[in-house]
This record gives structure tokens, sequence and C-alpha cells, in this order.
């Protein structure tokens, strides 16, 4: 996936959890130019409290490994003198928002930032369904904010030439004595991104799915979560993923939805 344009994207996954694809997101839009990356930095919007440093420091330091090893010019050999972990975290903003009007709030703000910040190049609210979630008795209320919130978000986008990636979350609907998982934020969500992926299990497989893109057909792959961060899987050996012991997706309870 390109960050090089303004987009939208929506990431749908399974977990309660951050999900280790923002974080490698904030990481991997910090890779040097001269190595096919945007050199920029990130604004990462955690609302659920999960943002681990420690694993952003390991998925830093695995980046800055494989671009060691790509090494082919001075250009190059120079840019790695500042591509390190050290600078990998302090070109990532981190905002932490307790709910949904902090967040609006911090939304709000930001255009500004940017403006003071030309390097952003990525904006990732993990998750955006959380805030959401609890606390709306009123629904038509609760569309109502999400609609300007997408449409700010949207402005900032191509107003500021960013890629906005947010993770939102599934949830189970029953429905004719059947469960059936669908977006915690509802479909008139799913209109503003432009691109969504969906993240699931099959059986023991972690797969990613294409679930809108104006560019690509639907494709479903295969990928793992590593110590590195989030990666193909090599399909001459497929290691198994682990599964978390907790199967059962609560109705309140979430799969993630990726909106970019």
């Amino acid at each position: 996936m390109s960050l090089m344009m303004p987009l939208m994207m929506s990431l749908m996954m399974s977990l309660m959890v951050s999900h280790p694809v923002s974080l490698q997101l904030a990481v991997d839009v910090q890779v040097p130019q001269c190595f096919g990356g945007l050199g920029g930095q990130a604004v990462y919007v955690d609302t659920e409290g999960s943002f681990l440093l420690q694993r952003v420091v390991d998925i830093a330091a695995a980046a800055v490994h494989h671009c060691s090893l790509l090494v082919e010019d001075d250009e190059q050999r120079v840019a790695m003198e500042t591509f390190t972990v050290e600078t990998i975290l302090s070109n990532i903003f981190l905002v932490r928002c307790h709910d949904y009007v902090e967040l609006l709030a911090e939304v709000h703000l930001l255009p500004d930032f940017l403006s003071e910040h030309p390097r952003v190049r990525l904006l990732a609210i993990d998750s955006v369904a959380f805030p959401f979630r609890l606390h709306f008795d009123d629904l038509s209320q609760r569309t109502r904010l999400l609609n300007g919130l997408a449409q700010r978000l949207i402005a900032m986008a191509t107003g500021h030439g960013i890629a906005v990636a947010m993770t939102n979350q599934m949830t189970t609907r029953l429905s004719g004595g059947q469960s059936q998982l669908v977006p915690a934020l509802g479909e008139s969500w799913g209109h503003a991104p432009t691109i969504r992926l969906l993240l699931h299990w099959a059986g023991s497989r972690r797969m990613a799915a294409i679930f809108k893109s104006p560019d690509h057909r639907g494709a479903t792959v295969q990928y793992q979560i590593t110590s590195e961060g989030f990666r193909d899987v090599d399909q001459s050996e497929q290691p198994p993923s682990k599964r978390p012991r907790t199967q059962t997706v609560e109705s309140s309870g979430s799969q993630r939805d990726a909106s970019c």
C-alpha cells in the first residue's frame, strides 16, 4: 500500500488490542527517500491506551536493520546516520484521547499542527471506534458526529497531502439465530474511507482482505505478526500464527476495520 497520495484507509480487525499494523505504518512512513520511502513523520492518536513503546522499538530496530542491508551508495550511507531507533521514536507524535470529545477536539486542532510540521505524512487513529461505542443513546447524534469527523479527516488528507489510517472494530450482530460480524460504527461509516482492509483469522492463519478499493480487485493474502512487525508469510514455510485464546467476539467487542 502506498502512502504517497492523500487517502483514508480503514482496517477492520478481530482483536480488542492495538494492532501492530498501525505501529508499522508509523515507522515505515519514516524510511528515507533514498530507500524508496517518504522520510516523513507520523501523528499517532491512541484512544485505547494500548500504545506499546517496546513494540515500536522492536519494529523500528527491524526497519533500521533492513535498510542497513540495502546500502549501496554514499547518499544511503549518510541517510543511515540519522535513520536510527531514537530518531524514529522522536518523529512519532503521540496523542492520547480518552473519549470522543477529546478526539474531536484533537482533530480540530491538527490542521495547525500539520502546517507547523510539514514533514508529517501519516495520521494514525487507533481506534476510531473505541470512543464512539459507549455513551450514545442517540445514534443519530453519533452518526452526525462521525460524518463531521470523516469530512474533517478527508479535508486534512487532501489539504496537507497526508495519509489517514484508522482502525475500526467489528462486532457481532445476531439475526435469525445466526451471528454475523459487522463494523462497529455501522455501514455508513464505510463510505468515508478510500480503502478498507479486513484483517481476520481463517483457522490458525492471519488473513488480510481488500474490502474496498478504487484501484484493486478484491483479494486476500496471508500475513504474520513477528517481533519485527507486520510481515508477509513465506509460502514455502507458512509458520503457524498464534491465535488468541478467547475466540468468541462479544456483541460489544470487536474485529477491526482500518481506514485510510
